[in-house]
This record gives C-alpha cells, sequence and structure tokens, in this order.
C-alpha cells in the first residue's frame, strides 16, 4: 500500500510548471516587445541627439583652435580629419571674405553656397517647411532639413566661430533610419528563436522547481496517513528545502504529540494520585488542628480541675486560674474561625466581587480604630499617603489581607519599632506594603510562611497567640482575586506586600 501510495501521482487541476512556464513566456514576449517598441520610437531620437552631441563637439574643437590661431596647422587638420570621418560630418570653415579656410568634402562648393544661402537668407519656401531647428544658441543654430536634390535628410551645424570665421557642419541621417528597420527585422527574428528556446529551458526549470514540491506534497499526505518515518530528502539550500525541514521538524513533533496522547492514560493514574494526596493532606490538615488545640484544651483541662479541686484557695490564684482559661479560651475561638475562614476561601465557589474605592482611605481607617495597639506596643507608625488612591479588589477580603499584614508586624516588630505602610502608584498597578523593623526571615522560610500552620519561630508564635494560618488566608485571598503578593527581607526588617489594578485606569 505505500509503494502504491509514493507512485501515485499526484491529481493537481493548475500545475505550478505550467503556471511558471506561461508566466515567464509573457514576461519574455513583454520584454521583447519593450525592446522593439524603444527601438522604434527612440533609437532614432537617440540617434539624432548623439549627431547633435558629436556636432556640438567638433564646433568646441573648431572654436578652441581658432582661438588658438591653429585652424590650418597640419595637426589640427589630420585631427578634424579623423572626427569627420568618424562621425560622416561634411565640414566647411570660411572668413568673412568669403575664402575657404577647412573643407572635409570634395563638393565644397555646393557647401559654399548653402552657407551663403543661410546668410542671407536664400531659402526656398519649399525647404523652409522642411526644416526643424533643433536647438539655438548665440554662435549657432543646429537644424534638420532635407537636401533638395538628394531628398537625403541631415543634421546640420550653422554659425560663426567666436574669432568671426563663418562655418557649416552637416551629417546624414538616412541610415540610421536604414538601421532601425534592420535592427527590427533582427530583434523579430531573435525573439521568436528566443521565445521558443527560453520557453523549452523554462519548461525544464520549472520541473525542477516543481518536482521538490510535488515530494513535499506527497510526504504531506503520507504524514496525514501517521507514517510519520518519512523525511524531505533534499539538501539544497533554498526555500523548498527550508519547508522541507520545516515539515520533517512538524513530523518529529506530531509524532511527540501523538505519543503523548497515547499515554494519556496515565493522567487518570496521576489523578488517582492526587486525590489520594488530597486524602493526605486532610488527615495533615486533621493532624495540625489537632496538635494545635491540644495545648490550649490541656491548659484549660488542667487549670478547669485546679479551680475545681481548689488548689490554690486565695482570689488572686483563681482570677489567674480563670484568665488563663479565658485566654486560651479565645485562641481556640480565634484559631477556629481563621480555619473556618480558610476553609472557604480554599474549597468555596464563592464569586468573588471586585469594587473600586479609595485605598488610601481604607487603611487611614483601619490605623484610626488599631490606634491604641501601636500604643500599648510602643511602636512608631508611619504614614504618610494623604491623597487618594483607587483600587480595584474586594474590600471586605482586602480588610483581612492588611489586619493579618499588621498583627503580623505587630508581633514581630523589634529594634527601632517602626512600623511603616506605603502605597506606590506603578505604571499598571498599584502595591501596598506594610514593613516593621526586626528580624529577617530566613531565606529558606520565605517560601513556606505561606503555607497553613508553618511557623519560623514556634516558641514566639506560641508566645503571642499565633496559630500560623494568618498568612495562608491572605494567600488564599489574593489568589481568588487573582493578584500578587509576597514578602521582602531587608537589613533592618521585613515588608509583606500586594499588587491590586488601579482604579485610575480607563
Amino acid at each position: 500500500m505505500m509503494s502504491r501510495m509514493q507512485n501515485r501521482p499526484l491529481l493537481i487541476k493548475h500545475s505550478i510548471r505550467k503556471k511558471i512556464t506561461i508566466l515567464f513566456s509573457v514576461v519574455l514576449l513583454a520584454a521583447l516587445s519593450a525592446c522593439w517598441l524603444a527601438n522604434s520610437f527612440f533609437l532614432e531620437r537617440y540617434y539624432l541627439s548623439n549627431k547633435k552631441e558629436v556636432l556640438q563637439g567638433a564646433y568646441g574643437r573648431l572654436d578652441d583652435a581658432s582661438d588658438a590661431e591653429s585652424l590650418e596647422s597640419e595637426s589640427f587638420i589630420r585631427l578634424l580629419s579623423v572626427i569627420c570621418e568618424t562621425n560622416n560630418i561634411s565640414l566647411l570653415v570660411m572668413d568673412n571674405s568669403g575664402y575657404v579656410k577647412i573643407y572635409t568634402t570634395k563638393d565644397y562648393t555646393m557647401m559654399r553656397r548653402r552657407l551663403y544661402d543661410y546668410l542671407f537668407g536664400q531659402i526656398s519656401l519649399e525647404n523652409m517647411e522642411k526644416m526643424k531647428i533643433l536647438e539655438e544658441q548665440d554662435y549657432y543654430s543646429i537644424r534638420m532639413c532635407q537636401d533638395s536634390d538628394s531628398k537625403i535628410e541631415y543634421v546640420e551645424m550653422i554659425g560663426s566661430l567666436k574669432s568671426g570665421e563663418l562655418f557649416l557642419m552637416r551629417t546624414a541621417l538616412e541610415p540610421i533610419r536604414e538601421s532601425v528597420q534592420l535592427a527590427n527585422r533582427f530583434l523579430l527574428y531573435v525573439g521568436v528563436s528566443v521565445l521558443v528556446i527560453g520557453a523549452l529551458i523554462i519548461q525544464i526549470l520549472a520541473r525542477r522547481i516543481a518536482e521538490p514540491i510535488l515530494e513535499l506534497a506527497r510526504l504531506s499526505e503520507r504524514m496525514s496517513n501517521l507514517e510519520f518515518d518519512v523525511k524531505f530528502s533534499g539538501k539544497k539550500d533554498d526555500e523548498v528545502s527550508f519547508l522541507g525541514n520545516q515539515m520533517n521538524r512538524m513530523s518529529e513533533a506530531l509524532e511527540k504529540t501523538i505519543s503523548e496522547l497515547k499515554t494519556a492514560n496515565n493522567e487518570l493514574q496521576r489523578d488517582i494520585e492526587q486525590k489520594t494526596r488530597n486524602d493526605e493532606m486532610r488527615r495533615e490538615f486533621l493532624s495540625n488542628i489537632s496538635h494545635e488545640l491540644k495545648t490550649p484544651i490541656a491548659l484549660i483541662q488542667g487549670y478547669a480541675e485546679g479551680l475545681q479541686e481548689c488548689i490554690n484557695d486565695d482570689p488572686e490564684s483563681r482570677s489567674f486560674y480563670c484568665d488563663v482559661i479565658m485566654d486560651e479560651a479565645v485562641k481556640m475561638n480565634r484559631m477556629v474561625k481563621n480555619l473556618l475562614t480558610l476553609n472557604e476561601l480554599e474549597f468555596g465557589n464563592e464569586v468573588v466581587t471586585m469594587e473600586r474605592f479609595d485605598l488610601a482611605l481604607m487603611i487611614h481607617n483601619m490605623l484610626q480604630s488599631t490606634k491604641i495597639l501601636f500604643e500599648q506596643k510602643q511602636v512608631r507608625l508611619v504614614y504618610e499617603q494623604e491623597t487618594p488612591v483607587y483600587v480595584w479588589a474586594n474590600e471586605y477580603k482586602l480588610e483581612e489581607v492588611l489586619n493579618n499584614y499588621i498583627s503580623n508586624a505587630l508581633n514581630h516588630v523589634e529594634g527601632e519599632r517602626v512600623i511603616k505602610i506605603t502605597i506606590q502608584c506603578l505604571p499598571d498597578r498599584v502595591r501596598a506594603g506594610v514593613f516593621n523593623t526586626g528580624k529577617p526571615i530566613p531565606e529558606e522560610d520565605l517560601g513556606k510562611i505561606w503555607d497553613k500552620f508553618y511557623k519560623v519561630d514556634k516558641a514566639r508564635t506560641r508566645e503571642y497567640g499565633g496559630s500560623g494560618v494568618g498568612l495562608s488566608i491572605v494567600k488564599a485571598i489574593m489568589e481568588s482575586m487573582h493578584r500578587e503578593y509576597g514578602a521582602v527581607n531587608y537589613e533592618n526588617g521585613v515588608e509583606f506586600w500586594f499588587d491590586l489594578d488601579s482604579g485610575t485606569k480607563a
């Protein structure tokens, strides 16, 4: 079956080989036609322009020789003869008295008579109608005219040199017209031959261009039947080979992709393993809760039994026992609430409502309500944001984030005992940060502080009643709003931050 597919001709309605042959034949025909038209319409004009330049060049030589008084010198006569013979120019130069100084034609009498006719205006009306002035200058004019006897057209330059000598130069135009006709006939014969030979050559070249493309077509057909072992074998460094190499890479990529699809069943096993891990996480969660609640329950139980057995009967001891029981009960209550909040955030399907509000005002109000906590801790609070800063977020959940950041800062502030709250308006977002002086968090713990029940300093966390859940709540809230958050160490403290979308955007 594979060999039949390889040898089966591809059915192509509009062959690129035929298109290339027709296109290049049309281009070649158009080029030959353009050459023929240019030859017919512009060659004579070009020749006429060239004749004018030749006459002007000869005039320049005459004028320079006249100024140098070497007009009749042997060297100049030889140079002038070469110029006139090379360019088919007839020349006559005479002075004001009619004395002929130079002539390059045997029939100089006719040339002198024609010069007199121009000078004295003795030109017949018929010849004037056939005359065309090509250029007029102060010392000469260039005209195209027809000889009345021979009917041959000439380009004539007539005038005077700057030193006063009169001159006439003429060159025949008839040979160029014969040359144009001859060139057109020759171009026609050559053009037909070139067109036929070019079409054959283009056919061969088109076949060489089309063959690699047909090979690519056969390759793609086999690839569509999932035969990915086929490869393009072209070695040339051109666009078709580049395409073939790209198809080779695509074949390898498709083979790899299909291989990955065939192993998709392993994903089901991975899902089962994930479910197992979730069960283990749930058991670990319950174990952590049991561990966290075991200490306060034991304390409550111990002090309650002490009260019951009247170990210390004085009022001060009973009050101390009651304070411990109440304090531990408050810690347990706070822990349970935090766990319920975290559970709701992680597993709930609540739609987070985003609203636009003034972040600066919200922080200001929170700090006013918790001012007493900073005073009790003898903390210097720095918050200098006075202008409104509008953001998009869930205001209620963001208050929870800020409460956790501020509580965390109050519990860990040391040294200069400064807590600084900042708001930065960045080009595409707003960043709020809560900084407290104190010990930096160990680098190995920075990525773990957001995990449930993780405590960097367990003794100190126990001292202020922390449960290791607050930053987990921050993580869950910020991820529910799909916003960034984090912590940064400084030499003198730690800053916790979060990003929000700016409320000033269009």
